[in-house]
């Protein structure tokens, strides 16, 4: 993993998210590595780093909290940001960086509403800024039950064990996660249920859409089924079935 320091020039970028003002992006690339990622077009925004294999580097907006603070001060009122779109705030640089946890504490100061969406357990880290704000949500993407499968397309990502321990924490610190089912790769639908429903507020389920970056590694694994749209439906409406007016 090559790690290197840059300087951004915003920190609030425009979201087209429903319900999200700005999103937040605190690093260029992603130390997760999940082979199926649709955000690997972030590369072309990379001037050392544009023909690099995704997950492979992750560049640190080591000014942020600064431009974000000076950005704010500019705004007439509050708005609501998501952390985040392009990558993971919450990937392993951020335990060395804390530059998620920073604009936390910045967003908080201004009265800001703030969405979370990650794959880590770090973000317990900040329970104790968490617990304090008055209009945060915390999302878990977890798109399977099955760790093998988690090691394949997810190879530098947290357990799935790992999640899930970490959504009881955040439940029991009475933050109402939720999760996020996506993509949805091959699960046993009832399994993950019984894992993450007593936790979860909420869940949200899309289909793999990036089909073509994992084709051929599915086909080696005898994984073809899981790129059909009978697959998908069929686990959508398993899903939904499942978790009745909790699934989105």
């Amino acid at each position: 993993m090559e790690i290197t320091a840059i300087t951004a020039r915003t920190a609030l970028v425009r979201s087209k998210i429903p319900g999200v003002d700005y999103v937040i992006n605190p690093y260029l690339g992603c130390g997760h590595g999940c082979r199926y990622c649709y955000a690997v077009f972030m590369r072309k925004y990379s001037r050392q780093h544009q023909q690099a294999p995704w997950g492979t580097f992750v560049e640190v907006k080591v000014n942020l909290p600064e431009v974000l603070r000076a950005e704010l001060r500019r705004k007439k009122r509050p708005g609501r940001a998501l952390l985040s779109s392009v990558c993971d705030p919450y990937q392993p640089v951020e335990g060395k960086y804390r530059l998620t946890r920073q604009c936390l504490e910045i967003l908080g100061e201004y009265g800001w509403g703030i969405d979370i969406l990650t794959r880590s357990p770090l973000v317990c880290r900040d329970l104790d800024i968490l617990t304090g704000l008055p209009e945060v949500t915390v999302g878990f993407s977890i798109p399977t039950d099955d760790d093998r499968v988690r090691k394949i397309l997810e190879p530098h990502a947290p357990p799935i064990g790992a999640r899930i321990a970490a959504l009881k924490k955040l439940h029991d610190a009475g933050l109402h996660p939720w999760v996020f089912i996506a993509p949805m790769l091959p699960m046993n639908p009832a399994r993950l249920h019984e894992l993450i429903s007593p936790y979860v507020s909420r869940v949200m389920l899309d289909p793999l859409n990036y089909r073509g970056q994992v084709r051929g590694l599915f086909h080696s694994l005898g994984w073809d089924y899981a790129l059909t749209d009978a697959y998908a439906s069929e686990t959508w409406e398993t899903l939904s079935r499942l978790f009745g007016n909790k699934a989105h």
